[in-house]
């Protein structure tokens, strides 16, 4: 797609003819909205329409972008409703949520926040094998409904339930780090390459634990 793009192509046309027209389902726009969804988290009508419109560049299949609206309407709540219960934090998320697998997915998630072995809720939710919005983004939301005030024990009850570790991690973390409540280890901040200096962004805190994330300030 991007070689048809530097070729002269329309980015709208491609990502609709994706996948014999249907467009990509996959988890691309939903692992990286996070931070949108921080942003915009005052105005939840903001958040799904700037969601469903940054999924669509790659991602135009309906559960696509009802996994991105998800994820960023999660990160939304996080900010502005930190100490929602697990149960009314699903709810929040499934009001703005697009009739859609990826809903009927979160309703499943909300009967099993009771459950406390994340292998076991994976098997019944998802966690990414299929590649699908509605195989992954429930799993993680079940993550983050539990664990949002907590990064370590959000990242590592992820991958306990194994699957496509590094997307379910990405959306988990992202939504975690937007609540600003939690924090990441200074060793996993230890642990990071340094980034180029071309990105113009200070070094990662070493000596003591980095803010997990905060709302961005406009």
């Amino acid at each position: 797609m991007l070689r048809l793009i530097r070729e002269g192509g329309d980015w709208r046309t491609l990502s609709a003819e994706l996948f014999d027209g249907k467009g990509s389902w996959g988890n691309g726009a939903a692992m990286r909205v996070a931070p949108l969804g921080a942003w915009f988290a005052d105005d939840v009508a903001q958040v799904i329409q700037q969601a469903a419109l940054s999924a669509q560049v790659t991602h135009t299949h309906p559960e696509a972008v009802a996994g991105a609206i998800a994820v960023a309407v999660a990160a939304a709540t996080a900010v502005t409703e930190p100490d929602l219960p697990p149960g009314r934090f699903l709810d929040r998320i499934s009001e703005n949520v697009p009739a859609s697998m990826v809903r009927d997915g979160i309703a499943e998630a909300r009967q099993l926040l009771t459950i406390g072995d994340s292998a076991l809720a994976a098997r019944m939710l998802g966690n990414g094998r299929q590649v699908s919005a509605h195989d992954t983004v429930p799993f993680t939301l079940w993550v983050t409904a539990r664990e949002r005030h907590d990064f370590e024990a959000a990242m590592w009850t992820t991958a306990a339930a194994g699957g496509d570790v590094d997307t379910t991690c990405a959306i988990v973390g992202g939504i975690v780090a937007a609540s600003g409540s939690t924090r990441v280890p200074s060793e996993w901040i230890r642990q990071c390459e340094p980034l180029p200096d071309w990105a113009g962004v200070p070094p990662l805190e070493r000596e003591s634990d980095a803010p997990g994330g905060s709302p961005p300030q406009r």
